[in-house]
Formats: structure tokens, C-alpha cells, sequence
């Protein structure tokens, strides 16, 4: 593989006419894919999709907030994960953005507690995901999380995981990699410039390609639907704004997916 799309959602609806065409794609880029779960139906799914796929891993979690009414059943979960394809826990965190009543975030967290011990259980990375709200609000979901990582960090292994879909501050994203988690980069570097410099100044060996495929679109495709193959316009993105070659970029951020998910003895 070339490069790796580390979080994407290829089973998906949006996909559902044409899924196949679009994984061929990705492969004919040498595009390999995490197929990423945000409940136990895309989860399954995701499975489902990565044993038909050389190019493709799944992980499997319940997201904050896409899927209120699923309760997490622990040993459905732990089943699912323990299937020879599952590279990581996730989608799983906090999110703040959509979601702003107290009682509502303190839900969040007891879910996403439960899902960092099944991460420990079962000795995989985390794929988190945390999306801040506005500045009025009391507590910052960036920062609960990184208490909440502090405070398990050493429960962990030696690669804890990635933060999916990076929109914190500069300050934030060196507080992640202090702690050992690697930093998703996707759609949205090729057209908001408030990351500029976490792109430029985050060591390449803790950054990580991604889509978040259907979504987040990057120029020059913005506003249409994503798909995995589209990861190489983030790379060079990356590798524009650090003025670098972008097969320099492709070759350290796929050799951090590798080792992030373990997948050398598999590629």
C-alpha cells in the first residue's frame, strides 16, 4: 500500500449503489482502508466488508452521539472485537459540538469510560473521537478528554490510539502526542487554515491520513461526497504546508498506521 485512509466509512448508505466501484478505486491507488464502526450494526458491517477486502481493516464502537437509543452491551462488543480483522476501539468519545446539556455529556463520558476498558481488555488502540463545542460552554470536551486519557494512559498500550478528525488547538494536539496518540488529518486542512500550523509543526511520525469518508470532502471536491481515494489530496496538503515531498508524507504517515494498528506482518 501506498497510503492508508486510517478512518473512513465505506459501509455506509451513501455508498450503497456503488460501494464496490469505489473500494476498487481505492485500490487501484493503493488506498488501504480502516472501515471505521460508530454502532453494532456498522460495526458489524464493517467486518463484514474488511474479510472481503484484502485492503481493508474494520474497527468497532459506539460513537458519543450518533446512536443514542443503542445501549453498549459489553460482551457484544468484546465478540466483535476479538474477530481476527479488528485493529482498534472506535469510534468512540466525547462530542460536545452537538451535544450540550450536562446530563448529556456525563452520558458520554460513562460510555466512552466503558469502551476505554474494553480497549484495555482486549489490547487495542483507541480511535477517538472529539469534537469541542463553543467557547461559552464550562468544560471543553478536549479538555475532559485529555484528563480522561491521563488518567488511563498508563493502562494502555504502547500505541494508544489516534484522534480522529483533529480540530483542537495547536496546545491540544501537543498534549495528545505527549501522551502517545497520533494526530487524523483530513478534509478539512485543505480549507480551514486555523490548523495550519498544527500541520506544519506536529511531528510527521504522529500524524495520520484520513477521509472520514462520506463526509468532510477535501478541495478540489468539497461539497460532494468523499471517498477513500480522495486521502491523497490530504497528503499533499501535508506535504504542501510543510514544504516537503509529498511521497515523504505518504511513506511516514502509512508506516504510523502500520505500526499504530499492527499491521506490518498483514501487508
Amino acid at each position: 500500500m501506498q497510503i492508508i485512509d486510517t478512518h473512513c466509512h465505506p459501509q455506509f448508505p451513501q455508498y450503497d449503489t456503488d460501494r464496490e466501484e469505489v473500494i476498487q478505486r481505492a485500490s487501484e491507488q493503493n488506498v488501504g482502508m480502516i472501515c471505521i464502526g460508530t454502532d453494532w450494526e456498522t460495526s458489524r458491517s464493517a467486518i463484514d466488508l474488511a474479510f472481503a477486502h484484502d485492503n481493508v481493516w474494520a474497527t468497532v464502537g459506539l460513537h458519543p452521539n450518533d446512536n443514542l437509543t443503542e445501549h453498549y452491551d459489553h460482551d457484544a462488543y468484546v465478540k466483535l472485537a476479538q474477530e481476527s480483522k479488528v485493529v482498534a476501539i472506535g469510534e468512540v468519545g466525547l462530542d460536545y459540538y452537538r451535544t450540550t446539556e450536562p446530563e448529556k455529556k456525563k452520558f458520554q463520558r460513562e460510555r466512552f469510560e466503558k469502551q476505554i476498558q474494553l480497549a484495555i481488555e482486549i489490547n487495542k488502540p483507541l480511535v477517538i473521537h472529539c469534537r469541542d463545542g463553543s467557547a461559552s460552554l464550562t468544560t471543553g470536551a478536549h479538555k475532559d478528554m485529555i484528563e480522561m486519557l491521563s488518567a488511563i494512559r498508563h493502562k494502555l498500550s504502547a500505541n494508544p490510539g489516534a484522534i480522529h478528525s483533529f480540530t483542537g488547538t495547536y496546545a491540544d494536539a501537543k498534549r495528545y502526542v505527549h501522551l502517545g496518540f497520533k494526530i487524523g488529518l483530513n478534509g478539512i486542512i485543505t480549507f480551514a487554515r486555523q490548523y495550519d500550523d498544527t500541520v506544519m509543526d506536529i511531528p510527521l511520525e504522529h500524524i495520520l491520513l484520513e477521509t472520514d469518508a462520506p463526509y468532510l470532502t477535501p478541495e478540489p471536491y468539497r461539497g460532494k461526497r468523499n471517498e477513500p481515494a480522495y486521502v491523497a489530496y490530504v497528503a499533499e496538503q501535508v506535504a504542501r504546508l510543510r514544504k516537503i515531498p509529498v511521497e515523504k508524507v505518504m511513506q511516514q504517515t502509512t508506516e504510523n498506521a502500520l505500526t499504530l494498528f499492527g499491521l506490518h506482518e498483514t501487508v
